[in-house]
């Protein structure tokens, strides 16, 4: 009967196991949002015209690529906070971004497969829509730029190594980092929502622009109040 008894026992499973499953339900649930959102665009886009599809080179495609991009390092940010932080404040900070985010990504992602393009652009350069009509400039916010870097990156992007960082903090030390990067996060793809929600072709793409221009806005001011409650400062420009 012992025998039988330890046949039937359950076998629980391993660290590794659970880790696996938490990154598999992880990815699918951002998945089914991605998704979700998409084909909720492909039924109807309000406010659009749809018997027009913005050219290749025009500023609606550039917008949509290049911030699509930008916010999925946004989400990934939010998401190690939000799964490493002790403090309600930045859970539910981290939260509502990565949420809000990975929503935008969903609609910006349909609205290229509506019109025929690809997520990324071809040659994997960024931010050429910004420069593509003479006389337009723009400004941006403290520590962002308005071109990508010797490395590729968007202004604001985390580089490697950083990212790596924030993954090794914990506690104050990691909330801080955390508001860090995005607090510079926020400024540096503000000067694209600026001149998308200006120049952009496409009205949901102006209202999307200037939405998201509205929000990070409000919340980099959110974030600067929290570093300084706790004696941090903004990272340097």
């Amino acid at each position: 009967m012992a025998d039988a008894e330890q046949e039937q026992a359950p076998v629980a499973p391993s660290r590794g196991t659970t880790a696996t499953r938490t990154v598999v339900v992880a990815v699918a649930v951002v998945a089914v949002l991605l998704l979700g959102a998409a084909v909720g665009l492909l039924i109807k886009l309000p406010g659009a015209d749809n018997s027009s599809t913005p050219a290749r080179d025009s500023v609606d495609v550039g917008f949509t690529q290049d911030m699509s991009t930008h916010h999925l390092q946004g989400v990934q940010m939010a998401n190690i906070a939000r799964d490493r932080t002790a403090d309600p404040a930045i859970e539910q900070l981290a939260f509502d971004i990565s949420s809000t985010q990975l929503e935008q990504v969903g609609r910006m992602k349909g609205w290229l497969f509506l019109w025929g393009y690809p997520e990324q652009s071809a040659d994997g350069k960024h931010m050429w829509w910004m420069t593509a009509s003479e006389g337009h400039g723009h400004s941006g916010g403290a520590g962002s730029s308005a071109a990508a870097d010797d490395n590729g990156r968007m202004p604001g992007m985390a580089s490697p190594d950083e990212l790596s960082q924030l993954r090794s903090l914990t506690g104050v030390e990691m909330d801080v980092y955390f508001l860090q990067l995005m607090l510079r996060h926020h400024q540096g793809g503000a000067p694209m929502a600026e001149y998308a929600a200006a120049h952009a072709g496409q009205p949901v793409v102006r209202t999307l622009a200037d939405n998201m221009l509205k929000s990070q806005t409000s919340e980099a001011a959110y974030m600067k109040e929290l570093l300084a409650e706790r004696g941090a400062a903004p990272l340097p420009s």
